[in-house]
């Protein structure tokens, strides 16, 4: 389980086929800290340590994460947001994030506003937000400000800005989206109860 606070980022430093998974080696300041099975969320993907070599680890992606998810635009040098799971120990903040990633999203615009940038988002499937609810956006939880049918807006501030990977997305950009945990639930019992 994560909450959608970014630790870090970390670059990927290799990419490598294996049949049909893709193996991500990643640099980053906390890699001397990771263990061997340990999850951490990568853009807000769970996927698995198993390697670790000085300063860079390994994860491993399958066919079917490949296809949800932008790992598959990854190119070497590129960076991503990183958060490892959530200690039993500590304050919650954010919400409730899996790192099951749901669905990808294409940003349709993005408007600096004094104090912050608003980000837009389009997506398909049956999938919804509701205004000031928790969306995750590359890992990122955020306040949905827009709730639209199949859009949304986030507003984003400086810290986030400049300390996640919001400052190198562009319109066009194709971001991962993780819905609110509780809204899925909430949505799938009344369509069990009102047979939508």
């Amino acid at each position: 389980m994560f909450t959608g606070i970014i630790e870090n980022t970390g670059r990927i430093t290799d990419i490598k086929a294996e049949g049909e998974n893709i193996h991500f080696s990643l640099s980053s300041s906390f890699t001397n800290e990771l263990k061997i099975d340990q999850s951490v969320a990568h853009n807000g993907i769970c996927l698995t340590v198993v390697r670790i070599k000085d300063e860079v680890y390994t994860v491993t992606a399958i066919r079917e994460t490949l296809e949800r998810t932008n790992l598959r635009n990854l190119n070497i040098g590129d960076e991503v947001n990183l958060e490892r799971c959530m200690p039993v120990n500590s304050r919650f903040d954010g919400h409730i994030v899996q790192g099951h990633v749901d669905t990808t999203a294409i940003c349709t615009e993005i408007n600096a506003i004094s104090g912050s940038w608003e980000f837009r988002f389009r997506y398909e499937g049956d999938y919804i937000t509701v205004e000031k609810g928790s969306i995750t956006v590359n890992g990122t939880s955020l306040t949905v400000v827009d709730s639209l049918e199949k859009e949304f807006s986030v507003h984003v501030i400086p810290y986030t800005y400049e300390n996640t990977i919001f400052k190198s997305i562009q319109k066009g950009d194709l971001v991962n989206l993780e819905f609110d945990i509780v809204g899925k639930y909430v949505e799938k019992l009344l369509n069990k109860r009102f047979g939508k």
